[in-house]
């Protein structure tokens, strides 16, 4: 009988410490909120009910964003506001861009994978970054260099579906865009050959999977309110994540060393292609050894990873899944690569010969390919959602206050399927909303906000849709495809970056 009281005992004082654990936590949150106030904007809960829609989470926002184009959810020291008002989007990411910034918030969350980055800091280090990668992405050696990149391995990515196809076999096309751009984009990055497509690489697919890992696991972290006390514990996905990072540390820093070794035994340091190497050439010039140092080169790179790797990869992924919703889209998108590469005339059925056609002026004239692409990003962005965090109380364009310290969101995945921005066909996969007499005409970057927008938008833009077009006509001069589920619909994975959720499974078809 003792055993039982004391087991009761027990549980009811475990009960009531929970209980005051939650009071603690939950007295804060709505403390000083203005709830109710309409000089600020609606709220729709607290941050912790995004854990129980976290699987669906962008679809959750949606829902909500259709009855509020601003809503809040309120934490502990802060409120969160997210908004699909172009206003409101262009105020933040450009009129008032110096009142703006990452914020200690998202550093303290993203820091352990991203480091000091180009996405994670804010002022001098930002401008700093930003400024050395303008001129890198400007140079004509690069683009040539990355461009020659880009038409190599869409050849080798061809060949590997053909080898599927062959046999008669079911693959993930999603992991194929992911090898084939973690590819490029280190030999782009580093000047190495990482042969990732082709499976001979160990550590190269290792640490392809712990990078996406590592995304995801980061990601979590704006939905775990006990994520720091777990990272202090070393337990669950904290553990995993400091494991993850340990090894792609080591393998980044490998590649560092040895780019160094061989730039110390070569003389001309003007000729140097890949990224890296140009950085390093920057500190022969002069630079200090505390801006170039080795975790300085890591985290540059990484930055630089997750921009070329993802954007591409995961755009291409949601592409050919498109494709294979929409026959009448790829049937045109067909026809156009025949008519801009004269392949009517000329069959170009070697791989090689085809993709080393593949030159700027006639990506120039893929005008409906482009459409297509964007229309993707339109609907499938590759960072779902995006913000920045309030150095000073200020207010937004559609009337609501923001107090110092708030984080200000724009829901990209949302917007793409409100008919408010984009008609009443929002959510219907139509490319030819981009075209105006047979050319591509772009939209305003805060409505189109794919590529962000403002002083932060990305660099690597025009690289990334040369990338996707030299791949997505090598592909589709050679290959149709069928999904291998069927009309089966597949989602989203939540995490930085936009990924199918169990990857794109198809069958591979030569082309007639």
């Amino acid at each position: 009988m003792d055993v039982l009281y004391t087991l009761l005992t027990f549980i009811a004082f475990s009960f009531l410490a929970i209980f005051i654990a939650i009071c603690f936590i939950m007295m804060p949150i709505f403390k000083g909120k203005s709830i109710g106030n309409p000089k600020y904007a609606p709220v729709k809960g607290t941050v912790f009910n995004q854990l129980f829609y976290f699987n669906k989470l962008h679809d959750y926002h949606t829902q909500m964003a259709k009855t509020h184009s601003t809503f809040r959810f309120l934490a502990p020291n802060h409120s969160e506001l997210y908004t699909i008002d172009v206003r409101n989007i262009e105020h933040v990411l450009k009129t008032n861009f110096d009142k703006y910034s990452k914020g200690k918030y998202n550093q303290d969350i993203i820091t352990d994978l991203f480091g000091e980055g180009i996405f994670a800091v804010d002022g001098d280090k930002w401008k700093q970054q930003r400024k050395v990668a303008s001129y890198e992405f400007s140079t004509r050696v690069l683009r040539d260099f990355s461009c020659s990149v880009f038409r190599e391995n869409a050849a080798k990515l061809v060949k590997v579906i053909a080898e599927f196809s062959h046999e008669g076999l079911i693959f993930d096309m999603q992991d194929l865009q992911m090898r084939c751009a973690l590819d490029s984009i280190f030999k782009v990055g580093f000047g190495t050959e990482l042969n990732c497509l082709e499976g001979s690489s160990k550590e190269g697919t290792e640490f392809m999977k712990a990078f996406d890992e590592s995304n995801a696991l980061i990601y979590w972290r704006y939905a775990d309110p006990i994520w720091s006390l777990k990272r202090f514990l070393n337990i669950g996905g904290e553990a995993k994540l400091k494991r993850n990072v340990k090894l792609i540390d080591e393998f980044v820093n490998g590649v560092i060393n040895t780019k160094k070794e061989q730039l110390a035994l070569q003389q001309d340091y003007n000729v140097k292609e890949d990224i890296l190497s140009r950085f390093l050439m920057e500190g022969k010039k002069g630079q200090s050894q505390t801006t170039i140092s080795d975790k300085y080169l890591r985290d540059i790179i990484l930055n630089f990873m997750i921009a070329g790797k993802d954007t591409t990869a995961n755009t291409l992924s949601w592409f050919f899944y498109l494709l294979c919703k929409n026959p009448l889209v790829e049937d045109k998108i067909v026809e156009e690569i025949k008519d801009v590469t004269c392949s009517h005339e000329s069959e170009l059925n070697n791989i090689d010969e085809f993709v080393a056609n593949l030159t700027d002026a006639i990506l120039d004239k893929m005008h409906y390919l482009h459409a297509a692409l964007t229309e993707t990003l339109r609907l499938y962005p590759v960072v779902p959602v995006d913000g920045r965090n309030a150095d000073a109380p200020d207010v937004l364009p559609d009337g609501y206050k923001v107090e110092k310290g708030d984080g200000v969101y724009y829901l990209a995945y949302a917007m793409g399927r409100m008919s408010s921005i984009w008609g009443e066909d929002a959510e219907e996969f139509r490319p030819e909303r981009w075209i105006n007499n047979g050319i591509f005409q772009p939209e305003s970057p805060f409505k189109f906000v794919a590529f962000h927008a403002g002083p932060r938008m990305c660099l690597g833009k025009d690289f990334a849709y040369r990338q996707m077009k030299i791949v997505a006509m090598a592909i589709l001069h050679f290959f149709k495809f069928k999904l291998a589920n069927g009309t089966q619909n597949v989602t989203y994975k939540v995490m930085f970056t936009l990924h199918l959720d169990k990857g794109l499974p198809l069958d591979a078809f030569p082309r007639s």
